[in-house]
C-alpha cells in the first residue's frame, strides 16, 4: 500500500540517489563541447544575456523569439557587431516561442520575458527536452512553483534561475569569510530590493530617464508590464536579488531550510504622487490606485534558527542599497556604510571599520580567476557568472549552482508575503520544496571544480 509517508520516503531516496549518480546518467547526456541556446525574449534584459553568449566560442545561438519588431533589430546588430551568424527570427503571436522549442537543435533556453511568462515557458521548454535558464522570478503562485519542481525532477533536465546578485564581488567576499568562519555562527541576515523604480515603471520611451508617467500600452520595455503588478498586488514582488545570497549564506535546501514568514505593508503613497508631480493631477494615471505598499518588510524564520528580514522598497525617493546585512556572533558587515566590525580583529572595539581592505584580501577565487571575463558584463560584472555557470554545467553534465529547489523557495515569498499581508500580519508555513532532501544536500555554491 502506498502512504503519504512512504511515497515521500521512496520520492526522497529516489531523489537522493540521483544526486550521487554520474551526471551523464542522471541526465542521460553526454558531453558536449558546445551549446546551442534560443533565447526567447529579447527585450533588454535578454539582450544583456545575448552580448555575453556572443562573447564565448562554446556557444551557438540557432534562434531568438520575442513580439515586438523593435527589440528582435536590436538584437540582430548584436549579431552584426560580434561578426557571428544570424540566428533564425521567429516571431508572432505570445504562443511562438513554441517554434522554437520544436526545433532539435536547441540544447536550451534563455527566458527573459515579463514575470507571468516565466512559468508557462519553462514547463513548455522542459517538456519539449530544453534545460532553463530563467530570469527571476520563477512562477506566481505556490501550484506552479510546486509544477516547475515536478516536471523538472520528471524530466531530469536543469532549471538555473538567473538571480545575479549571489555572485556580486562584495557578497562573494563577504561569502568567503562567512565560510572561513570569521562572523562567527550566522544569527541574523538583511537585505532586499531597495531601488527607485520609478523611471522604469512609467516610461514610455520618450523620456527614459526620468519624465515619463505610462505604462501599459503606452509604456516602453519594462513599464508594459511590470507596472500593473503594482497596481494589482501588495507584497515582496522581486524577494529574489536579497534572499539569493542570504539563502547561500545560510545554506538554504542545503542543510538549512525556511520555516515561516510573517509579511507587512505600509501605506501607499509614492506612485501616484510621481505621477501627479510629473502629469498633472489630471493625468488618467493620476486616477489609478496602487494596491503594492511602498515599503514591505518581510520576516523568515529558518530550520536553524537565524532570522531575515526582507524590504521590497521600489516606489519612493531613495539611492540604490540592496542593505545586506550579515551578522554572527563574532561580528558583522552592512553593505549600506560598507564596513564591518569583527571582535577581537577589528582595530578599534565598538567602531566601524571600512570593509573595502577586507574584501579584497577575501576576494572570492571565482572573481580572482574570471576577473578579465567579467568586463564589460551588466551589473558590475556579475551578469557574466549568471551565463557562465548555466553553460559550463550543461557542457559538463554538472548540476546547476542554483537549482529549481532555489528558485522555488526564493521565488515563493512573493505568494507567501501577499498572504500574509492579506491576513494582517499572517505567519505563513514554508513549502518544503526538497521533500526533505534539504537535511543531507551540501553547499557546493562558488567552489571552482
Amino acid at each position: 500500500m502506498i502512504t503519504r509517508k512512504n511515497f515521500l520516503k521512496n520520492s526522497a531516496i529516489t531523489a537522493a540517489g540521483m544526486m550521487i549518480l554520474p551526471a551523464d546518467v542522471v541526465f542521460g547526456r553526454s558531453m558536449q563541447n558546445k551549446v546551442r541556446l534560443g533565447f526567447i525574449g529579447t527585450g533588454l534584459r535578454g539582450q544583456d544575456h545575448v552580448e555575453l553568449a556572443l562573447r564565448r566560442d562554446d556557444v551557438d545561438i540557432v534562434a531568438i523569439c520575442d513580439i515586438q519588431q523593435v527589440m528582435i533589430d536590436a538584437t540582430l546588430k548584436l549579431f552584426t557587431d560580434a561578426k557571428k551568424p544570424m540566428p533564425e527570427v521567429i516571431k508572432g503571436d505570445v504562443h511562438a516561442y513554441r517554434k522554437l522549442l520544436d526545433r532539435k537543435d536547441v540544447d536550451a533556453v534563455i527566458i527573459a520575458t515579463p514575470w507571468e511568462w516565466h512559468f508557462p515557458m519553462a514547463i513548455d521548454a522542459l517538456k519539449a527536452g530544453k534545460h532553463v535558464g530563467c530570469e527571476v522570478i520563477a512562477a506566481s503562485n505556490l501550484d506552479e512553483l510546486w509544477t516547475l519542481v515536478n516536471t523538472v525532477e520528471q524530466t531530469g533536465l536543469q532549471y538555473m534561475m538567473l538571480e545575479n546578485v549571489c555572485y556580486r564581488r562584495d557578497v562573494m567576499a563577504i561569502m568567503n569569510m562567512v565560510w572561513k568562519g570569521m562572523f562567527g555562527e550566522m544569527v541574523h541576515l538583511q537585505g532586499g530590493y531597495q531601488h527607485d523604480l520609478r523611471d522604469v515603471k512609467f516610461n514610455d520611451g520618450i523620456h527614459p530617464y526620468g519624465g515619463g508617467v505610462e505604462f501599459g500600452a503606452k509604456g516602453f520595455s519594462e513599464a508594459q508590464w511590470r507596472t500593473q503588478h503594482s497596481v494589482n498586488e501588495n507584497g515582496d514582488l522581486y524577494p529574489t536579488h536579497g534572499i539569493g545570497p542570504i539563502a547561500m549564506l545560510t545554506d538554504i535546501n542545503r542543510g538549512n531550510r525556511f520555516t515561516s514568514l510573517v509579511s507587512f505593508a505600509s501605506k501607499t503613497r509614492g506612485l501616484h504622487e510621481y505621477i501627479v508631480k510629473l502629469g498633472g493631477e489630471n493625468h488618467p494615471n493620476a486616477k489609478v490606485n496602487f494596491k503594492l505598499g511602498d515599503v514591505v518588510t518581510t520576516m523568515i524564520q529558518t530550520a536553524q534558527e537565524e532570522t531575515i528580514l526582507l524590504q521590497h522598497d521600489t516606489s519612493l525617493p531613495r539611492p540604490y542599497s540592496l542593505g545586506f546585512r550579515v551578522q554572527g556572533t563574532k561580528g558583522l558587515w552592512m553593505d549600506v556604510n560598507q564596513s564591518l566590525y569583527i571582535e577581537g580583529v577589528s582595530k578599534n572595539p565598538d567602531r566601524w571599520e571600512a570593509a573595502k581592505p577586507y574584501l579584497e584580501q577575501y576576494d572570492h577565487p571565482l572573481w580572482k580567476k574570471f576577473e578579465n571575463d567579467t568586463i564589460g558584463a551588466g551589473h558590475g560584472g556579475m551578469d557574466f557568472f549568471v551565463l557562465h555557470e548555466f553553460v559550463e554545467a550543461i557542457k559538463n553534465n554538472t548540476p546547476t549552482p542554483m537549482d529549481v529547489y532555489d528558485a522555488a523557495a526564493w521565488t515563493a515569498i512573493t505568494p507567501l508575503s501577499k498572504d500574509s499581508i492579506a491576513g494582517k500580519g499572517k505567519t505563513m508555513e514554508f513549502p518544503d520544496f526538497t521533500k526533505g532532501l534539504w537535511k543531507s544536500r551540501k553547499n557546493t555554491f562558488g567552489i571552482i571544480g
